[in-house]
């Protein structure tokens, strides 16, 4: 067991406008992320299954070509290796849940070069 807290985890830059402070776990990686407004996450897929929480705003999430309004108490699921971008139409803060540990998050937390998001 292991007891973090999230104001001492380093805060990554995911893209413009975009941060996260990640949780890791033996198989799984824990990102709560904020988008300040107009924020965009690039359209991109990685190997990791997904689970994508939105805790307070509201952000369009696009998943292979098809676009979705998420608000506070969505998630989306997401298979993995499925293309995907999202754009802030508010401030937002979500959890996003993966599996397996994102590796490249972790080297980015540890000042070592990662592929980012």
């Amino acid at each position: 067991m292991a007891l973090v807290n999230l104001n001492e985890l380093k805060e990554l830059t995911l893209a413009e406008g975009i941060t996260a402070r990640v949780v890791h776990a033996s198989n799984m990686s824990i990102a709560h992320v904020r988008f300040v407004p107009g924020a965009v996450a690039p359209m991109h897929s990685h190997h990791h299954e997904q689970v994508d929480h939105v805790i307070e705003g509201e952000r369009e999430l696009t998943v292979d070509g098809d676009t979705r309004r998420l608000g506070r108490g969505q998630a989306m699921v997401l298979a993995p290796l499925v293309p995907h971008s999202a754009k802030a139409v508010s401030a937002c803060y979500l959890i996003d849940v993966f599996h397996p540990v994102r590796e490249d998050m972790r080297a980015m937390a540890q000042g070592l070069p990662g592929k980012g998001r």
